[in-house]
């Protein structure tokens, strides 16, 4: 596969880089709406926390996922019901190395276990993967992408990376949920 095109579209970074780790095969329907790496103020990018936002279906598929791969996660750290959405909160603090590069959109400094594991996720022959393999190798296609930009090798060496950062706006959640232990129920 040839990268003759570059993507200008914002795309949700969690979803690409983080997601994979989960260890969770491809191929299911259910896959997160989207991803995320804060939420408001319950979570911030320091937490190391990938957050998952599921529309909950009432399907078997759905429902087996959800208890069997979902809910007895490792990595699960909060779930949470909202409205017609699930949220699964997963922890990354042993990870902690590779998250600070992943916010700091230093994806070719990821460790080369980590990387492997983002592109074993990844259909080898799909046009994603050429891409995301481009991200975390770029010393291999600075050249490439030089040519089309249309900019001296050198700027993107300097550079180092072909992905912008993860935008902190746009990879964080943005809905309210009460906070059942600060409610006091009257009896």
């Amino acid at each position: 596969m040839v990268i003759n095109t570059l993507y200008v579209k914002y795309f949700q970074k969690s979803k690409i880089f983080l997601y994979p780790l989960l260890g969770i095969k491809r191929g299911s329907s259910v896959v997160p709406v989207e991803t995320f790496i804060s939420w408001g103020e319950k979570y911030t990018p320091e937490d190391a926390k990938l957050i998952c936002l599921y529309d909950i279906r009432e399907d078997a598929e759905y429902r087996n996922f959800e208890k069997t791969i979902l809910l007895k996660h490792n990595r699960l750290h909060d779930y949470i019901v909202y409205e017609n959405q699930s949220v699964f909160v997963f922890d990354f603090q042993d990870f902690k190395e590779d998250w600070n590069y992943f916010v700091n959109g230093k994806y070719s400094k990821l460790k080369d276990s980590t990387k492997e594991r983002i592109l074993g996720f990844f259909e080898r022959y799909s046009g994603n993967y050429i891409y995301i393999y481009s991200y975390l190798y770029p010393n291999k296609w600075f050249e490439r992408y030089a040519e089309i930009l249309n900019v001296d090798v050198n700027l993107l060496k300097e550079v180092g990376e072909l992905c912008n950062i993860p935008d902190l706006e746009k990879e964080c959640l943005e809905i309210k949920v009460a906070d059942l232990e600060n409610i006091n129920i009257l009896t």
